[in-house]
Formats: structure tokens, sequence, C-alpha cells
């Protein structure tokens, strides 16, 4: 079995489970951290040579609205299960509401999606005060929804109650006995996704995500509506508003991906990206005595020393818990460059793990699993790959050209950077999709890019834009993943073009 990866998961706006951040900042920087690591696992882009907008949107619900409190309320759309057979089986997608703080000065409904895929959006407008301004919060309806087989959202995609079996895998396989671990792991996992995912596996792709956006807005009665979109959520975006042109009032689309580029040089790109971010962590250690990696100004030996050791014999932990192996802490590394934030807690990990003690380490991998407390997980990863084994066809990776790829591109990361090809193994054919997104009939859309975002780099939001026929693209100096929230001149920039439709300056960067 070989290995691939894809790490994009979700944008700053995923899973309430990562390191705090500055003010309303703080929500979204935890969701997009679980969202654009796993992306990196396969690569999903929508490509191809037409669009068909012919699809007709049925049922086209009035949502029954329950107060949830908080000036929060909550509903279930139904939806067709595939909306090329619109009066087939149906689905339900669960939806929360922000309610505009300033009903007199309500311009409507902005959608939210934290990205993934498979990042459950409804969080974003259950705790919008934590992410979006007070400006946005005032003007807008926030609209958030577990897009289908995530979250709350029936049936839901279901694969195992436990991935440590998966993610702990030695991801450097070097012996026949590593393989058949491998091989096993794989396989135990994608039998579990067929059996237990109420036959959604086959009904997960962007494209028909894309379509519940619009059947969406069709049942808020809303002729157009705004959408913000972090990481994976720009493409979902825009793929919806090249079907729906004329649907699409504004759309904000930050940490965004390239969509004309394939999955595995997306996994390059994007494994750069990583490696860049633990170019700076590492910097900073070295000038920094104080740093528990200093090493005589060299962390990076120390870094290398460490990760061959822990392939070579992982460190134990707790009872009952996988022992931290070069894979395991791979993802905790990639878990902290999402936010410079997290930096000294991924410092005083790996000093703990030179010294044997793995608990910092396994700790930041359970924060990118999404595993909580009481050791149960949400399904963001499940979803990831029922999405992203649709998106893309990945039986014709080159494994091995993929591997020189990525140590060339990341010499630190990139041996790290495999995850198991599930993918591979996936029981759905692929089915890429037949739209090639360019946003030809839409109104301008704002791409925001952040210098230093691993997740989804720099470049990569620049393609997007270019992609893009209306696209006025935002730079964002930053260490995060995603820009908004970073600084008030991002916030100003986003919140005027929604709010007043004031497109960005040619050039403009925070």
């Amino acid at each position: 079995m070989a290995w691939t990866t894809t790490h994009r998961r979700v944008g700053t706006a995923g899973a309430v489970r990562s390191q705090p951040m500055s003010a309303h900042r703080r929500l979204v920087g935890a969701l997009l951290v679980v969202g654009a690591l796993v992306g990196s696992l396969l690569g999903c882009s929508s490509k191809g040579t037409k669009v068909d907008t012919a699809v007709t949107l049925v049922p086209q619900n009035v949502l029954a609205w329950t107060d949830a409190g908080g000036g929060v309320d909550i509903a279930q759309l139904i939806v067709p299960r595939d909306h090329a057979s619109p009066d087939g089986a149906t689905i339900s997608l669960y939806v929360a509401r922000h309610r505009a703080t300033d009903p007199k000065q309500r311009i409507g409904t902005l959608l939210v999606n934290p990205g993934g895929p498979g990042a459950a959006g409804s969080v974003l407008a259950e705790q919008a005060d934590k992410v979006y301004s007070s400006r946005l919060l005032a003007r807008f309806d926030i609209v958030g929804w577990d897009p289908r087989g995530v979250g709350r959202s029936e049936p839901a995609v279901d694969c195992v109650d436990d991935l440590d079996p998966l993610f702990s895998l030695d991801v450097t396989p070097d012996s026949p006995a590593d393989t058949q671990a491998l091989d096993q792991g794989v396989g135990d996992f994608v039998a579990g996704c067929e059996t237990r995912s109420g036959g959604m596996l086959a009904y997960m792709s962007t494209e028909q995500s894309a379509r519940d956006i619009e059947s969406l807005r069709a049942a808020l009665g809303e002729a157009r509506v705004s959408y913000f979109g972090f990481s994976y959520g720009s493409e979902l975006g825009a793929t919806w508003l090249t079907l729906y042109p004329d649907t699409v009032r504004a759309a904000v689309l930050d940490g965004a991906i390239d969509p004309r580029r394939s999955a595995t040089d997306e996994t390059v790109q994007q494994a750069a990206g990583f490696e860049r971010a633990l170019d700076a962590f590492l910097a900073r250690c070295a000038g920094d005595k104080k740093c528990a990696l200093y090493s005589d100004g060299n962390p990076q030996r120390a870094f290398a020393d460490l990760m061959a050791r822990l392939d070579a014999t992982p460190v134990p932990t707790s009872t009952g818990r996988p022992p931290v192996s070069s894979g395991v802490a791979a993802l905790a590394v990639a878990q902290a460059m999402y936010a410079s934030s997290a930096w000294p807690r991924l410092e005083r990990a790996l000093a703990d793990a030179r010294d044997g003690h793995g608990l910092g380490l396994l700790a930041l991998y359970d924060q990118y699993l999404g595993r909580d407390r009481s050791g149960a997980y949400d399904n963001t990863l499940e979803a990831f790959f029922a999405t992203s084994c649709l998106d893309d066809d990945a039986t014709s990776i080159d494994h091995d050209a993929l591997a020189r790829r990525l140590a060339e591109a990341a010499p630190q990361m990139g041996p790290l950077w495999q995850q198991p090809d599930v993918c591979e193994a996936w029981p759905i054919p692929a089915q890429p999709s037949s739209v090639v997104i360019d946003g030809a009939k839409a109104p301008p859309v704002v791409v925001v890019g952040t210098t230093g975002d691993p997740a989804t780099p720099l470049e990569a939001s620049r393609g997007m834009a270019e992609a893009l026929h209306s696209a006025m693209f935002v730079t964002v100096k930053g260490s995060e993943h995603t820009g908004y929230g970073l600084n008030d001149c991002i916030d100003g920039a986003v919140d005027g073009y929604l709010i007043d439709l004031a497109v960005p300056a040619v050039g403009t960067t925070c």
C-alpha cells in the first residue's frame, strides 16, 4: 500500500479545538487548522471542461427555525442525496443562523464555510461573535451549515471509532511487517467507511455540496446571498459561484486553493508551505538561547535528530494510546504550524519528547485528529476522505515520483508528510467534477492570501484569484492559516467589501 499526502482540512474557522488566537479570530483559527492538513492527504480540486446548471433544485423548503438562544436559530434542510436525481432519496443538512444584531440595518444573509472538506460549518454561526467583526454581525444573518455527511447532518460519514490504528502507523515502512500493518490499517478503515456511512460515499463530492448551497439559498428565500469561505471553503464557494453566478451578491475566499493544480502538485505546494513555516519556527528558536531546542544555535539539527530517533524508537505515552512515532510527531508539528501562537507549545512538546516524554506531542496529534477528552472523535477526517476520494482520481498517482518531489520541496517535512493512501483503496470510483472554476459571470470576488500560510500558501491563493475572471487579490502579512482577523487592515477590507461592496484597491497589502 502506497502513501500519499494532503493536509487541507479546515481554515482558520473550522472546529473549536485549536490554540487561542487574538480577539474574534480565536474560533476561526481553530477550525481552519483541522482542515488544511488533511487536504494534503489527497488534494481536492474541481476541474473539468464544462458547467452544467440545468439540475433542478428540489425540494425548495422553507426553513423551520428553532430558537437555540443567544441570537442563534437552528433548522434542518432537506436536499436530494443526488442532485442529478432530484426525485430520489433525500438527506438532511443541519443549519444554524446567527441573526443580525441590528435588524433595521440588515443587508441579507452571509453564508459561511470553514473548509475541510469535512468541517462542520454550523459552529461558525453558533459562535459567530468569536469569528466575525461587530460590523458583520450587525448587518448580516450569519448562516453556517454542516455539509452533507458532516457533523450533525444526516446521514453522516462514519468509518471507525478510533483513528489511532490508521494515523499512528509507521509513515516510513521499511519491513514487510510494516507494509502489512499499513495495508491492514487502510483496509480496515475503508471497510468501516463503506459499511457505516448510510450510503453516502457516492454522494460526497464538492459539486454535490455546491448544489446544496443553492438549495440553502432558495430555502432562505433570498434572490442573492453573500459568501465567506475559508481554506477548502474557497473551492466549495468558487464551485457554487461558477455554477450559480446570478445568485451571488458578494464572495470572499480566504486562504484559497488553486483550482488549476493537480492533486499531486497541490500536495507538493502545501508540503513546501509547511516546510517554510517549520523553517520560521526553527529560525526563531535559533535566535533565542532560552529556546528548549536551541542546541548551540542549530535547532534544525536537533529537530532532524529527534525525528530520526522517533522513527527508530517511538516514545511511549499512556496506556492504550500509541507511542509517539515520527508519523505521530509529524501530525503534531503540522497542527502547530497553522498559527505561530502555537509555536511555544510545540517547542515544549518537542523538548519533552527528546527527554522521553511524549504526551505534549500526543496532545497536538489528538487536536489534529479531532479527538476530545473523552476519547471521541468528530468525523472531520472521515468526511474529508469521502470528499477527497471522489473529487480526485488517486489511481494514477506515481507515489515514488511524488515522494521524490516532496523530499526536494520540503527536505524536513516532505519525508514525514506522507499519510496512508486511503483513496487508492476507496470503494467508490472517483467522480472528477465537470465544473471549470472561473466565476465568469459572477460579481467581483475578493481572494485573500497570507504570506506565511502553511496550508494554503500565498501562491495557491493567488492562483485562485487568477482563475476567477473578476477576482481582486489581497495580501496579508502573517504566519497563520488564512488572514481574516489578523489585523484591522484585512478586517476593514473584507468588511467594507461585504457590507458596502467596496472592492479593495489593486495591490492591497495588510
